[in-house]
């Protein structure tokens, strides 16, 4: 099995339901996910969003794990693969693949994704598409990572400060910390 157009449109109705506001900016998204359950197929020439799930770890001490990327560290986040029966298994599986962590557990909110982002095309390396990202909030402790990945710099837990999403920063601090 693999996720299909028709779970991606209940995430996103979910996600719409809980965060309003952020309705105007998933519509094309929806659309073009709604279009794909209703014809069976795309029609958009392979125009259409491109759906990466990733997963957004915490620690005890409210760091946020990050993979090396490019000079620097970024939230690790990939394509589903067909193997994959949800976004929510794909956002783990990466996790087990590229870091190693697999003791894992969910936060309250975890049926739903913690934040979906959108960057329009020119501004990511995938191409003339919009780029959708669909992250889960994850806990683990700060030993739950490889210690290879830590010490080699594969890997690393960053304070919230430091991460380079103002969106997910700001709901990071809000959930965890209680800041509005």
């Amino acid at each position: 099995m693999s996720v299909r157009e028709d779970q991606i449109v209940r995430e996103l109705l979910s996600y719409i339901h809980a965060f309003p506001a952020e309705q105007m900016a998933l519509m094309p998204v929806y659309d073009s996910a709604h279009d794909h359950v209703r014809r069976g197929e795309c029609t958009h020439e392979h125009r259409c969003p491109l759906v990466m799930t990733g997963a957004v770890v915490v620690d005890e001490h409210h760091r946020v794990l990050c993979l090396r990327h490019e000079g620097g560290y970024a939230l690790a986040e990939a394509e589903p693969e067909a193997k994959d029966d949800s976004l929510q298994e794909a956002a783990l599986r990466l996790l087990a693949e590229e870091a190693g962590v697999h003791d894992v557990w969910t936060d309250e909110v975890s049926s739903l994704p913690f934040l979906i982002d959108v960057t329009r095309p020119g501004l990511h390396r995938y191409g003339p598409r919009l780029r959708v990202g669909v992250r889960y909030l994850f806990r683990a402790h700060s030993g739950a990572v490889f210690p290879e990945s830590i010490a080699t710099g594969a890997a690393a837990w960053l304070p919230l400060s430091e991460i380079n999403i103002p969106q997910l920063r700001d709901r990071l601090q809000s959930h965890l910390i209680g800041v509005p």
